[in-house]
């Protein structure tokens, strides 16, 4: 499961990167961008997560390799 979770939240990124454009931000720059905290919101939702904490735990064991800062 986590290489299709892996690839669906790759295009994902890609997908929505391209359609946000750049960061503005001013200060510190973030840790998370734009595009990362988007994909995911969304993909929080495709796969039915509806605590956050329990979505939270799932980023954390399962893709700290892909959000290293979540």
């Amino acid at each position: 499961m986590t290489n299709n979770l892996d690839a669906l939240l790759t295009a994902l990124y890609v997908k929505i990167d391209d359609e946000i454009g750049g960061t503005r931000w001013l200060g510190r720059p973030p840790q998370l961008t734009d595009s990362e905290l988007v994909t995911l919101a969304v993909a929080q939702a495709l796969l039915g997560f509806t605590s956050e904490s329990r979505w939270l735990r799932f980023v954390d064991s399962r893709l700290g390799a892909m959000f290293p800062y979540v």
